[in-house]
C-alpha cells in the first residue's frame, strides 16, 4: 500500500503536481514488486471508505481473483512482512 506524502482524504483532491509524482513513484514500486515477485502484471487498486485517507494497494496478480478484496486476507507474520518488504526494497531503484 502506499500512502501520500500529505494528508488527503480522497486521491482526486490531491494537486496535480502531487498525483503525477504519487503515480511515477507508484510506477517505481511495481517494477520491483514485478521483479521480486514473478506474476503476470501488477494490479493497482485504489479503493477505500474504510480509512480517511488517500492510498494506492499494489498487488501482485495471476488472474483477476487476486485482487478480490472479498477473499480471506493472508495472514502473515512479522519475520514473512519484513522478507517481503526486503524483497521489494532489493529490487527498487529510486
Amino acid at each position: 500500500m502506499l500512502i501520500p506524502r500529505r494528508e488527503v482524504d480522497y486521491i482526486f483532491d490531491m494537486d496535480d503536481d502531487e498525483l503525477a509524482e504519487f503515480q511515477v513513484f507508484a510506477k517505481k514500486v511495481a517494477k520491483a514488486i514485478k521483479a521480486a515477485f514473478p506474476c503476470k502484471k501488477v494490479a493497482e487498486v485504489v479503493l477505500g471508505l474504510e480509512v480517511p485517507h488517500a492510498h494506492i494497494h499494489l498487488i501482485p496478480m495471476q488472474s483477476e481473483q487476486d485482487v478480490d478484496f472479498r477473499r480471506e486476507k493472508l495472514k502473515l507474520t512479522e519475520e514473512e512482512f519484513k522478507e517481503i518488504a526486503a524483497k521489494i526494497r532489493d529490487e527498487f531503484v529510486a
